[in-house]
């Protein structure tokens, strides 16, 4: 069934590398006017220029989605820039703490991963939702995991964060169906992305076993293939899609 994503105003956090980056070059591809938030900024404009080059629109913002008032300013700009918010794909994320044993684990690291991943999905969606209450429609789409969903996780903070954001995510849905806003999750499993393959290398660095960090790395999928994934869940023709949505 082919997408199509014409008129479409969407938000995509995590969009200068990895999955983000290709939901949003794959969005724009499809007819999406797109607002690339990120903290990367050459990566994140070498995206808005790919998409300007393809003929579509995107304009980028650098965001730390832990600060408040930098997400409630970036949606606010970027919604007046598209004229509203139908969709917002929240992929940012950092995966930090592979293979350290709990009773070693740094507070640091833990707090970090947490306002990251939970705190700021929290803040992107608050108000996100904030615009799309009023125009009694939208989809928001977040990144939760297979760790900490459907397993464990090499890091205690990252698998913990993200079974947090498939809690926020049931909780959201709940509360926002009646709004005209519908709310998924996606959990992507193990993806070639600069989070992914820095965390393969980090457990590479904590055996030595490098048969399985050869193993693993010719296993990770493509962002394309999940990117492919996540813009039909943000199509019309997904309007039906509920819960929590698994790719490789």
């Amino acid at each position: 069934m082919p997408v199509d994503l014409s008129g479409k105003r969407m938000i995509v956090t995590g969009a200068a590398t990895g999955i983000g980056r290709a939901v949003a070059l794959r969005s724009a591809v499809y007819g999406a006017k797109v607002s690339l938030f990120d903290v990367n900024d050459g990566d994140g404009q070498e995206t808005v220029n790919d998409i300007a080059e393809s003929g579509g629109e995107a304009r980028y913002w650098h965001v730390d989605v832990q600060d408040g008032d930098a997400v409630s300013s970036a949606v606010s700009e970027s919604s007046e820039w598209m004229g509203g918010v139908d969709i917002l794909v929240h992929l940012a994320g950092v995966l930090q703490g592979a293979a350290v044993e709990l009773d070693e684990f740094p507070e640091e690291t833990w707090d970090t991963v947490l306002d990251v991943n939970l705190r700021g999905t929290f803040l992107v969606a608050k108000h996100v939702a904030a615009i799309m209450k009023p125009q009694r429609s939208g989809t928001i789409i977040l990144a939760a995991s297979g760790a900490g969903v459907l397993g464990g996780s090499s890091s205690f903070a990252y698998g913990s964060s993200k079974g947090g954001v498939h809690g926020l995510t049931m909780v959201m849905q709940q509360s926002l169906e009646k709004h005209g806003i519908r709310v998924n999750d996606v959990l992507p499993g193990s993806v070639k992305t600069p989070l992914k393959v820095a965390q393969v290398k980090s457990m590479y660095d904590a055996t030595g076993d490098k048969e399985t960090f050869e193993q693993t790395m010719d296993s990770l999928a493509s962002p394309d293939d999940v990117a492919k994934v996540v813009v039909f869940m943000a199509s019309d023709e997904a309007r039906v899609l509920r819960g929590s949505v698994r790719t490789a």
